[in-house]
């Protein structure tokens, strides 16, 4: 850490490349490969991972939502970006930063296609989502036909491909239905070609499927929490870097008593002498209150120093009566050495909430 007084979020590329390579190493030279870089890229920072990712050829990006892919394009990003998510209300935006939409419903399909239409376009890029069990967006089988009728009408939009979601791919114990998800996207995939008379490109893995699925790797795969370190299993853990590594400081060490509290509510009461600090960030900035009461611990000089009492809006205090210490002493919350599953998990949480949820307070350090 280059200031001792201040939390930070340092995001390491050198890592992100490794993580990258570790993937497109699984897959097949020509396949796309889609970086997912939604939510400030899992809680780093989009615009820095994007422009690194660009460098090194991504074919895809992926946000969730117009305002992601607005930022990304003022930046100087110049890949095609799919929204995953996009609201009608922002489709005028997302055509003027030549942003490409998920069209996941009759509604949205027919309300693109009207603006197009209005603006005069010419086989705007769009994508289909087809549902086969995620239940959450998407065409069913049976709208084929409706779709393909009112796409065939008009050259406004040019599908440039089709795409589903995977429920359950990190878990093997649901293999058979994760294989009937595949088996169904594929007879969705004939059928749409059939009626909509193009191939657009096909895309249905996972970061987890990915690794567990990989023949099913179709013209695209799409990465997200595995770029950033976490591939959902130890052993594919281990191959993978951590981007990004949260650090603090120590501001003030107390030494309290028998039978004196720390923190609101009292929630935690000392039974011998000990030795807390205190650290500059709480659940305002990502650490929620389900961290503490000694659900999870930090590393201080290496050592284990649980979270004590409730964690507070902008400070959280640890037990650190075993660990030779002082004020001002780096603190590290997750990262390289103590890993954002394992921190996560202890708190019945995962890593993804822990990522995404570090708030935009915490200054981020670009480690190039």
């Amino acid at each position: 850490m280059t200031n001792n007084s201040e939390t930070v979020l340092e995001i390491d590329l050198s890592a992100l490349e490794h993580n990258y390579n570790f993937f497109k190493s699984l897959i097949q030279p020509s396949t796309k490969f889609l970086a997912v870089v939604k939510a400030y890229a899992y809680g780093s920072d989009a615009i820095q991972i994007a422009k690194k990712l660009e460098s090194l050829k991504v074919d895809y990006f992926a946000v969730a939502y117009v305002n992601e892919g607005v930022q990304l394009r003022d930046a100087g990003i110049t890949t095609p970006i799919l929204v995953l998510h996009p609201q009608p209300s922002n489709f005028e935006v997302l055509i003027h930063k030549n942003l490409e939409p998920n069209l996941y419903s009759h509604r949205t399909l027919e309300l693109f296609l009207k603006l197009a239409s209005e603006k005069q376009l010419e086989n705007y890029p769009v994508h289909l989502k087809f549902n086969t069990g995620l239940n959450r967006l998407g065409f069913e089988q049976k709208d084929i036909t409706k779709v393909s009728k009112t796409l065939s009408s008009r050259d406004v939009l040019k599908v440039v491909s089709i795409f589903t979601h995977l429920a359950a791919s990190e878990d093997l114990s649901e293999k058979d239905f994760t294989l009937k998800q595949i088996e169904s996207f594929n007879k969705i995939s004939k059928e749409f070609y059939k009626k909509y008379g193009i191939e657009p490109f096909r895309h249905i893995l996972n970061t987890s499927g990915i690794i567990n699925y990989t023949d099913a790797q179709l013209d695209m795969v799409r990465s997200g929490i595995g770029l950033y370190g976490y591939g959902n299993t130890a052993e594919i853990d281990c191959k993978l870097q951590p981007v990004v590594s949260l650090k603090t400081t120590i501001s003030q060490i107390h030494i309290i008593k028998p039978n004196q509290s720390v923190g609101y509510n009292r929630k935690y009461i000392s039974n011998k002498d000990q030795k807390i600090a205190t650290l500059p960030l709480g659940h305002a900035d990502g650490i929620g209150r389900q961290y503490g009461n000694g659900q999870t611990f930090v590393l201080v000089n290496g050592k284990k120093a649980f979270i004590i009492g409730n964690v507070c809006m902008d400070m959280i205090m640890i037990n650190v009566s075993d660990i030779d210490c002082k004020e001002g002493d780096p603190v590290i919350v997750f990262g390289k050495s103590l890993s954002a599953d394992d921190f996560s998990s202890k708190a019945n949480t995962i890593s993804y909430e822990l990522l995404t949820g570090i708030s935009q307070r915490v200054r981020r350090k670009i480690i190039k």
